[in-house]
């Protein structure tokens, strides 16, 4: 039984909204900690590329780009499956008897491309003992929160979000699933001096997605000649994803994600948290910004 028949098997009355717990102080799904020696003990190959974020943060974007750059711009060879089914989610425990992302990790053939949103600290040893290559992609923290938002809104699994008010206050204080923003972008940033992570931003990407795809290539060490990088950049627009059942998620069964609620490819805008925030909260998250990114070097834009 493949996935899709397995998702559209399962009644959705049985389906509830995933709890939470923690994992050496990170807040993650219930469920991927109860598979949490598993997931630590992955084994990592040599020629994985591991492709992390913070949820919302652009996942899905950099999934395709980096999948076209792989099958030298096919379509079609793009369009061979769902983008989750292409790129195994490492940590996702989905209920049974749909195989964890792990599982399906270990089902498949070498070179892969595998997703996570792991902070750094939680990413399996793995991937550092066989010197993976990692592209991590960051999204300033208003827009990314707003995102998240509208995510656990339309995902019928994901922990009950509250309204927008009591949503934001868990992101601020790191309560949502996959921890604290500012851990996360800080950490990764921290470990590109160390591995070989290619560290891109989404604001970058929106402003101008020949340059980063360019460099993504050139990560890779793939060929990118001016036709092929063209076909990409027009491939992976924002209302090229949003139409692509292959990318947007409308593959799978609503009683998971709820396109009625909202779309998962939604805005893919850099500046859209002003419809969302109040003047005092986007002051107040200025205020925590500076105070636990303040020393950093990362930094990030809220509009272009």
């Amino acid at each position: 039984m493949d996935f899709k028949s397995v998702m559209e098997s399962l009644d959705p009355k049985f389906l509830k909204r995933l709890k939470t717990a923690e994992v050496e102080g990170v807040t993650l799904i219930k469920d991927t900690v109860e598979q949490w020696d598993a997931i630590w003990n992955f084994k990592a190959r040599p020629d994985d590329l591991l492709i992390c974020t913070y949820p919302k943060a652009g996942t899905t974007w950099i999934q395709e780009i980096v999948d076209m750059l792989q099958q030298g711009g096919d379509l079609q060879k793009c369009a061979r499956a769902p983008i989750y089914e292409r790129m195994p989610f490492i940590e996702l425990c989905p209920p049974k008897p749909i195989r964890t992302g792990f599982e399906e990790a270990e089902a498949m053939p070498s070179p892969r491309t595998l997703k996570s949103h792991l902070p750094v600290h939680l990413l399996p040893p793995s991937f550092w003992e066989q010197n993976c290559k990692i592209i991590y992609v960051a999204r300033n923290a208003k827009d990314n929160a707003v995102s998240y938002f509208h995510f656990h809104c339309m995902g019928k699994l994901m922990p009950e979000p509250g309204n927008w008010d009591e949503f934001l206050e868990n992101f601020i204080a790191g309560k949502v699933a996959w921890g604290s923003w500012f851990d996360h972008v800080q950490h990764w940033w921290e470990a590109k001096d160390r591995h070989p992570i290619l560290y891109l931003f989404y604001e970058d990407m929106k402003e101008d997605p020949a340059r980063e795809i360019q460099k993504v290539a050139q990560f890779l060490g793939i060929e990118l000649p001016e036709p092929l990088l063209n076909r990409i950049v027009q491939h992976t627009q924002f209302e090229s994803m949003k139409a692509n059942p292959m990318v947007n998620y409308t593959t799978m069964s609503p009683a998971f994600l709820d396109h009625d609620v909202s779309p998962f490819m939604r805005k893919g805008t850099v500046g859209n948290w002003k419809e969302h925030f109040t003047v005092a909260q986007s002051e107040r998250l200025d205020d925590i910004y500076a105070r636990e990114l303040g020393n950093s070097s990362l930094n990030f834009r809220t509009q272009l």
